[in-house]
């Protein structure tokens, strides 16, 4: 039981609900919506991919991922600095690294990225990775929208993207 390796895990109550934090190694590789649908399913992939399991306990990672949080709820941070362990298949990742591309208080199409990564047919797969994103804020899939400018999809469910993209607006 020495060797075992523990995935910190801290809950987060944000404005418009509770996100899951965790972090592994000194990196954050969880901030998600507590409520969302395929939430034991993300929880599974980390585990799994870290050989760990998740532990109700804080770390330093987390507690600056809270205080990180705290700044961008506040409208007083619009970038996010800490190191990110982004765990999916490779194409799940380049999707992820060009969502943290798309600035604060901006949006972006599923079309655009996908033709972004030049692959303009696989809008389809680019959303399906959009989804599985288990680093919500810090890896802004919030900021994807429909190619009519309509919100779409969203773990945290629509409500929580409107106010997401509202709040960065405001404080853009």
């Amino acid at each position: 039981m020495g060797n075992e390796k523990l995935i910190s895990l801290q809950h987060y109550e944000s404005p418009v609900g509770t996100l899951l934090i965790g972090a592994f190694e000194n990196r954050l590789c969880l901030c998600d919506w507590a409520e969302r649908k395929s939430r034991e399913s993300i929880d599974r992939r980390l585990c799994r991919a870290l050989d760990g399991r998740l532990v109700t306990q804080p770390c330093s990672t987390t507690e600056e991922a809270m205080r990180q949080l705290d700044e961008y709820f506040e409208g007083r941070r619009q970038a996010f600095t800490l190191p990110l362990w982004m765990i999916g298949t490779d194409f799940q990742r380049l999707v992820w690294e060009q969502l943290r591309g798309i600035g604060y208080g901006a949006t972006c199409s599923y079309g655009a990225l996908a033709a972004a990564l030049g692959r303009p047919r696989a809008v389809r797969a680019v959303a399906s990775a959009n989804g599985a994103n288990a680093l919500s804020i810090f890896i802004p899939c919030h900021r994807v929208i429909g190619t009519d400018g309509t919100l779409t999809g969203y773990a945290g469910g629509l409500e929580v993207k409107r106010f997401l993209l509202e709040l960065e607006k405001r404080n853009r």
